[in-house]
């Protein structure tokens, strides 16, 4: 792996583990194995190399989502194997744990990729449910943007839910009970 792209790795694990604040460019060369030198010959400074971590950061979570959501199988199917994917659940999500650092919400460089992460998953769940929607896998009053962010403020709740209770159980949880919401408006003549 290149000097940058350790740079980069580490300063992604920081910042989850951390946050900006507590992402020092010390730490950042410790974990790396990289020196003074070589950061600052790759990268303008710590906001610099912040940036290009969130942007992999987001670049990795579209890909593993759109794995999932662009997989085989309805709409139901791709939610649910989007939901249920495996996840280090205590650890929380990556993205949505830089929503709740200040340092990077305050910046408008380093809060857009994560916006725009959220706003296209979103968009693609919306897409999805459309989609059965217009098969005639959902009810007609399923609403698919309600939907999608309902989707998406399980996903981000349940680590919430489960961090504070120690618990990957409360995750579970979470995504089982939107999952049996869904999973009656899927005609019955259709497996889920």
């Amino acid at each position: 792996m290149s000097t940058p792209d350790r740079l980069i790795e580490a300063t992604q694990e920081l910042l989850w583990e951390r946050g900006y604040v507590g992402t020092s460019p010390k730490a950042i060369q410790q974990r790396a194995g990289a020196g003074q030198g070589s950061m600052y010959h790759h990268f303008a400074g710590k906001p610099d190399l912040a940036l290009a971590a969130v942007l992999r950061t987001s670049a990795e979570m579209r890909k593993t989502a759109g794995r999932l959501l662009d997989g085989p199988g309805s709409a139901y199917e791709r939610i649910s194997a989007y939901l249920l994917r495996e996840r280090d659940v205590l650890r929380g999500c990556p993205v949505g744990r830089l929503t709740m650092d200040p340092d990077v919400v305050a910046s408008d460089a380093l809060r857009a990729p994560v916006d725009e992460t959220i706003g296209w998953l979103r968009g693609r769940l919306t897409e999805i449910l459309q989609e059965g929607l217009d098969a005639g896998e959902f009810a007609p009053g399923l609403v698919p943007r309600d939907v999608a962010a309902a989707v998406v403020a399980t996903v981000q709740g349940g680590y919430v839910l489960a961090r504070a209770s120690g618990s990957p159980a409360a995750f579970d949880s979470a995504v089982q009970g939107l999952l049996s919401l869904l999973a009656p408006h899927v005609p019955s003549n259709r497996t889920a």
